[in-house]
């Protein structure tokens, strides 16, 4: 096996469970590798799903990693406000081997200057979102640009991760953990994007997060204002 690999995931309140636990299912499986959840302290936190998970260190403890990576959730918005949580992302982003994120977690890498001029994706809804941040939103399952590797909305963090996989493992270690994870998809529906789904199902999902998070793009742009986007 090659190399050690250190692997960051960033554990915030109000996380996408699956934004985290997608690929650190996969990325567990690098071989010859370490996976922490990194946050404040190692009290669970609590993410979008109604259940809390237990952190593996505190931004004390891990200082760098090889791979930091970073979800999305609910909770970006507050997140880009905290400037502890900001620095940490900066500080492990700055020597990392890889950048990192899923879904909206985009945002918090662009948040902590990371993603300015760089090609990256995110979930649909929030494409325009990245612009205030310097970012070119793509419409990727994943996208790498540099060092930057960025996955779009939620479960594109399976397939994130097994691209990522491929370009630090190889193709054929890749492969293998598809095949171990029985990862074949086959959804029971053909609505898994906006362009599948349809303008009424588009605009169900937006009366939900305007009920969820009324003031969120909003509170995003003063985000961005806060780390010194105009």
């Amino acid at each position: 096996m090659s190399d050690h690999l250190h692997v960051a995931f960033l554990l915030f309140p109000n996380v996408t469970q699956l934004d985290l636990t997608g690929p650190a299912q996969v990325l567990s499986r690098l071989g010859n590798a370490r996976v922490d959840l990194v946050w404040k302290t190692l009290e669970p936190v609590p993410t979008d799903a109604g259940f809390s998970i237990v952190p593996t260190a505190t931004f004390a403890d891990v200082p760098a990693a090889d791979i930091l990576c970073v979800p999305g959730g609910i909770g970006v918005t507050t997140v880009i406000k905290d400037d502890e949580a900001i620095a940490w992302v900066q500080r492990v982003g700055a020597s990392a081997r890889w950048v990192t994120s899923v879904c909206t977690g985009s945002l918090i890498l662009g948040g902590a200057g990371l993603l300015n001029g760089y090609k990256a994706a995110t979930h649909w809804g929030w494409f325009e979102a990245l612009r205030l941040f310097g970012a070119e939103p793509v419409a990727a399952r994943t996208v790498f640009d540099r060092n930057r590797v960025t996955g779009g909305g939620v479960t594109a963090g399976i397939d994130f991760a097994l691209a990522l996989m491929a370009e630090t493992r190889g193709e054929a270690h890749a492969r293998a953990v598809q095949l171990s994870l029985e990862y074949d998809p086959q959804p029971p529906f053909d609505a898994g994007s906006p362009e599948k789904a349809g303008d009424e199902l588009v605009d169900v999902y937006r009366r939900r997060m305007d009920q969820i998070a009324p003031d969120r793009m909003e509170e995003l742009r003063e985000a961005a204002r806060l780390r010194g986007f105009s």
